[in-house]
This record gives structure tokens, C-alpha cells and sequence, in this order.
């Protein structure tokens, strides 16, 4: 499986971004989806995971309200609408995706296949 983000860029406090991933590969299976991120000096952290039906979201406190997650499981495609910005948002933005862990795991060491990351810089 190969994931492939996009959407990056940099954007102004209180704007918005839209990040997705492309899964490709051996897609036959049905893989949960996540996304992490990584600020300098910090360690990933979870910013957000859906289920593959679709139907369960899960998302960080701090993101709630502002982000959400979706997928088109016909586009092997999972998105992350970012809305309301913050500088503190600003990281490198990882999709990942597995078969067995839930769009509720928070652990990245528990998702198998990690995309190239996009980075995301917000302006004050």
C-alpha cells in the first residue's frame, strides 16, 4: 500500500486548508485511515482517524470543531478539512492507514503505511 498527501502550503491564521491522501496498492482490503502530525522539536501525535465505513471519526481535542476527516472509499481518498487555523497547528501532516488498528488508535507505531508527509505552516 502506498499513500501519497497533498495539499500542504502555508495559510493564514483562521483560514483553511484541505489535505488528502491517495491509497494505492493492494486496495482490495478495506484499511482504517488516519492522520498525524509532527511539529519541530515534537513528537507525532494524533491528529484524527476514520473507520473504513466511514461512519466513526475520532479526533485530538484541540481539533475538534475545526477539522474533519472524511474518505471516498470509491478515490481510495481520505481528506482533512482544516478550518480556523491556528500557529500552532502548523507540523508536517502524515496519512497512514491499516488494517487492524482503529481509526481511534492514537499510537503511530500501531499504523503500518505512512504516506511522505505535507507540511502546513499557518501565519499569525
Amino acid at each position: 500500500v502506498q499513500l501519497q498527501a497533498s495539499g500542504g502550503g502555508l495559510v493564514q491564521a483562521w483560514g483553511s486548508r484541505r489535505l488528502s491522501c491517495v491509497a494505492s496498492g493492494r486496495m482490495n482490503s478495506r484499511y482504517n485511515m488516519g492522520w498525524f502530525r509532527r511539529a519541530p522539536g515534537k513528537e507525532r501525535e494524533f491528529v484524527a482517524g476514520i473507520n473504513l465505513s466511514g461512519g466513526s471519526t475520532y479526533y485530538r481535542d484541540s481539533v475538534k470543531g475545526r477539522f474533519t476527516i472524511s474518505r471516498d472509499t470509491a478515490k481510495n481518498t481520505v481528506y482533512l478539512q482544516m478550518n480556523s487555523l491556528r500557529p500552532e497547528d502548523s507540523a508536517y501532516y502524515y496519512c497512514a492507514a491499516d488494517l487492524f488498528a482503529s481509526g481511534s488508535n492514537t499510537k503511530y507505531t500501531d499504523w503500518r503505511y505512512w504516506g511522505q508527509g505535507t507540511q502546513v505552516t499557518v501565519s499569525s
